[in-house]
């Protein structure tokens, strides 16, 4: 199912070229070789179900990737940005005993036992006209990846990805989003991460469209690609984007070949959608997903956005907004988000507790941010349900504390969260990054709250200005850390 198309455009696209990177360009044809060739090693090496991918993005996964497919294996992406205690964890609890990699990453498992597969050493080993064998018979409840989530709050939980998950939101998406295989897709998100796999690999793959694959993000790097093959499809994560609208090199001409930059990850600062918008005179269209849902839900795309929304579900997506009680909610009214459709996992690994107390009693997904849809059937993020601040019992969503605070043009980034008060319960409290070159006060920033309308609850009771925030490997910033922080020594504080 997902290895089809990659053996179509092998037959019927061979010398077109399907991947760029560092190291190379290389054919539909070498791909489908090489990823044919890894699978029969792979059924050489290992009788277990699962197989590890310790690799940077590039080529070198995309035809790890497949070849486990091939393989009729299961693909466990291992983000090689975890500590050595998440690592450990994640090769414990996929079961997996053997792992794909490269030297200079595959020194952090010498110790573990694992049988390691060194991809450089089976380059240019194929025999000449060698032929991928045929792809193994499997069905839409098979599982093709077990995904990681990248252990903010606890070790990382695998996330069970179906053939069916997959192939349902990467369908949809294409869709949505009106992708044809005349785009030229540039790669910057990690291909471990759940939203890197499906916008940057199975898309393109799919579609039978070239994808060229930065293994590093910078934001330079980012312009000179985007120059160099004129790309017209970027996805990215807001601090990507970010850094690349704070690039004096950088100009509206750059951008030209574009037809869609999407955001996803952590929510869109609108400042930032502005600024790119005025900068590069190309807009910055907002997604919204999650690991557990392949990962795609929604998408602002040239055919339909909404400034401020996420965008609209996408194909086969079922949305609730739910009270406390479980009950729907209409249009503009906030409530938790819950999911079902075809892209939606069946669980987490291993863990029975955890998966049954995810599902609502008529099979809902509920994933703990808080939202609304509007009229016109747009869906707009609101918040986190266990960030909520509580002030002498009054609701405070951070996320609107923090478009405030990032209005202000000294302002980098913000982060508001909730500190225990013995007198009402909670009090906000702001941690604050400047723009490079700026000072800014306390004192300052609460006044500017006042001013912007904020309620005086919700304005932040303490403003702590920061060299820089705390973020998980993925680019979130860790809320847990800041609301167990002492006011007194913040982290990277100035």
């Amino acid at each position: 199912m997902l290895a089809d198309p990659l053996l179509h455009h092998a037959r019927n696209a061979a010398d077109h070229i399907a991947v760029t990177d560092d190291s190379g360009q290389y054919t539909w044809a070498q791909l489908a070789a090489m990823a044919g060739g890894l699978s029969m090693y792979l059924g050489m090496q290992t009788s277990r179900p699962h197989v590890g991918i310790l690799l940077p993005t590039g080529m070198g996964y995309v035809v790890s990737f497949y070849g486990t497919l091939l393989a009729g294996k299961c693909v466990v992406p291992i983000n090689f940005l975890l500590g050595d205690r998440e690592i450990a964890h994640v090769v414990a609890n996929s079961g997996i005993d053997t792992v794909i990699t490269i030297p200079q990453l595959g020194g952090r498992l010498a110790a573990s036992g694992l049988k390691i597969i060194d991809l450089t050493q089976l380059a240019g080993k194929l025999p000449p006209g060698f032929t991928p064998p045929p792809p193994p018979k499997t069905n839409a409840d098979d599982m093709a990846v077990l995904m990681y989530t990248s252990g903010t709050s606890a070790l990382p939980k695998g996330v069970v990805l179906t053939y069916g998950n997959l192939w349902s939101d990467v369908q949809a998406c294409i869709k949505a989003a009106a992708l044809q295989q005349q785009h030229r897709f540039l790669g910057v998100i990690p291909l471990f991460h759940a939203f890197g796999m499906t916008a940057m690999m199975l898309a393109p793959v799919t579609l039978g469209a070239p994808v060229f694959y930065q293994a590093r993000f910078s934001a330079v790097g980012m312009v000179e690609q985007l120059r160099k093959h004129r790309a017209s499809i970027i996805f990215g994560v807001p601090s990507m984007f970010a850094a690349v609208a704070r690039l004096k090199s950088a100009s509206a001409e750059d951008f030209q070949s574009i037809y869609a930059m999407i955001s996803g990850g952590e929510p869109l600062p609108a400042t930032l959608r502005q600024t790119f918008a005025q900068r590069f005179s190309v807009p910055l269209y907002e997604g919204y997903g999650l690991t557990e849902t392949s990962p795609v839900v929604a998408l602002n795309t040239p055919q339909a956005h909404r400034a401020g929304s996420v965008g609209k579900p996408v194909p086969g997506v079922q949305v609730k907004i739910a009270d406390d009680g479980g009950n729907s909610l209409p249009p503009q009214h906030d409530g938790e988000i819950w999911l079902a459709g075809p892209m939606v996992t069946r669980g987490y690994y291993q863990m029975p507790v955890e998966t049954e107390a995810a599902r609502s009693d008529d099979g809902f997904f509920k994933t703990g941010d808080l939202g609304r849809m509007d009229d016109d059937g747009f869906l707009y993020i609101t918040g986190r349900k266990k960030d909520l601040i509580i002030v002498s019992g009054e609701k405070v969503v951070p996320r609107e504390v923090e478009e405030v605070l990032l209005s202000h043009p000294a302002v980098a980034e913000a982060a508001v969260v909730g500190h225990r008060d013995e007198s009402r319960g909670e009090v906000v409290v702001a941690f604050v990054v400047p723009q490079p070159d700026h000072q800014v006060r306390p004192d300052e920033l609460r006044s500017f709250c006042r001013d912007r309308g904020l309620v005086p609850f919700k304005v932040p009771r303490h403003v702590v200005i920061a060299d820089s925030l705390p973020r998980s490997p993925t680019g979130k910033v860790l809320k847990r850390v800041l609301a167990e922080t002492p006011l007194n020594s913040p982290p990277g504080s100035a």
